[in-house]
């Protein structure tokens, strides 16, 4: 069974999203506070998504998240923010998260993007083998991995969907609604800006002078273009 784990210490709030988990045949794996979540995370190494509330009593949501990232790449990260925290939301995608949730929210709209986050765990890792090369990158789409001259680039699910997206259409300009659409799924109800703070984390990792991105550059009013 397909593991969640859900970091929350309000415990109507958790047992909350512990029932709904259960009905959508999830096993779900409960943590009262930051501490806790990372215990449970190396007591269950194939937990697949974290959801990770940002007020806690000892280390806060980013923190976690910021430690979970540190080691491990592939779990899906969400965030849930409070509804009027514009920068809890910025903040949690910069420190690692994929995706985030605003409070208050239905069972139906966290099941779908727990699913959305599993389904891209699983990827195309059955697939055979191909690698995308384009200038300083080679992608290898079967082990979801990315080197930049020769040397390993750490990324996220969410960061390799986008960048495996812009290898597929070298030198097309993409909208953000196009990038939102297939890295995140046609039914996602969150805002693009999503795409953005997912852009300038890719650029980071990636770019020689993030100032100065000549790999994913801006399309004014539109999106974005791939160009190594």
């Amino acid at each position: 069974m397909k593991k969640v784990l859900i970091l929350e210490d309000e415990v109507n709030i958790r047992s909350f999203v512990v029932i709904n988990l259960k009905r959508a045949g999830y096993h779900a794996i409960e943590a009262g506070t930051g501490e806790e979540a990372l215990d449970r995370l190396r007591d269950n190494p194939d937990i697949g998504v974290a959801i990770l509330d940002i007020m806690l009593p000892d280390i806060d949501g980013f923190e976690v998240c910021r430690r979970i990232r540190a080691t491990n790449k592939q779990i899906g990260i969400i965030m849930l923010t409070a509804r009027t925290q514009e920068m809890d939301k910025i903040t949690g995608l910069m420190t690692g998260a994929d995706d985030y949730v605003t409070k208050p929210f239905s069972p139906a709209e966290l099941t779908a993007r727990i699913d959305a986050l599993y389904r891209r765990l699983g990827g195309d890792m059955s697939a055979d083998s191909e690698l995308l090369a384009q200038g300083p990158f080679v992608m290898n789409t079967r082990n979801h991995t990315l080197e930049k001259s020769g040397s390993r680039v750490r990324l996220t699910q969410v960061e390799y969907a986008i960048l495996k997206l812009f290898m597929q259409n070298p030198g097309r300009a993409l909208s953000r609604e196009e990038i939102l659409s297939a890295v995140w799924g046609r039914d996602y109800e969150g805002e693009l800006k999503i795409v953005d703070v997912n852009i300038r984390r890719l650029r980071i990792k990636i770019e020689d002078d993030t100032a100065n991105p000549t790999y994913i550059t801006t399309v004014w009013g539109f999106g974005y273009k791939w160009g190594a």
